[in-house]
């Protein structure tokens, strides 16, 4: 079991590379502030941030401080309960019709309003989902075009925690 140190670490680096930084690119980006060695360091679980540098990192990356932090893991195990539904962001692009247009513009207004940088998974209440398909009016047909989109465990990377 990974210590919260380590689980901060795979968020920093899991955020750095979404942002496309190397480590020197951020040394760079800060003028210094974090050190590539240190930021390693902080990657890897080897050191402690503190919420200041956190919150001043975060600006450097210009997401907000919440997003370099783990969730909560009794979060997890309530995402990954059966009233939820992880959808493959990657395989959206794979299907057609109006119910995936409508589809897609659903979980873009849920990805701004969650501010998920990710970008490959997305988990949704399952209750949402079937509001969602009444009001296409086909729950047969968007029944299947979300089964094309369901992730399955392995689609889950460490990051998405």
């Amino acid at each position: 079991m990974p210590t919260y140190n380590e689980l901060v670490g795979r968020r920093l680096r899991s955020i750095r590379r979404q942002r496309g930084f190397s480590l020197q690119e951020v040394q760079r980006l800060t003028d210094g502030e974090f050190k590539a060695a240190v930021l390693g360091a902080y990657e890897r679980g080897e050191r402690s941030l503190s919420v200041p540098r956190l919150h001043r990192l975060a600006g450097h990356y210009d997401v907000p401080s919440a997003q370099l932090l783990p969730p909560d893991p009794r979060q997890r195990a309530k995402a990954s309960s059966p009233e939820h539904i992880t959808i493959d962001l990657t395989r959206l692009d794979d299907i057609g019709g109006a119910e995936s247009e409508v589809l897609e513009r659903f979980l873009s207004a849920i990805q701004v309003e969650r501010q998920d940088f990710n970008g490959r998974v997305l988990t949704v209440r399952r209750d949402d989902l079937r509001v969602l398909s009444r009001l296409i009016g086909s729950e047969a047909g968007f029944s299947a075009t979300l089964a094309e989109v369901q992730a399955t465990e392995e689609d889950e990377t460490p990051t998405t925690l």
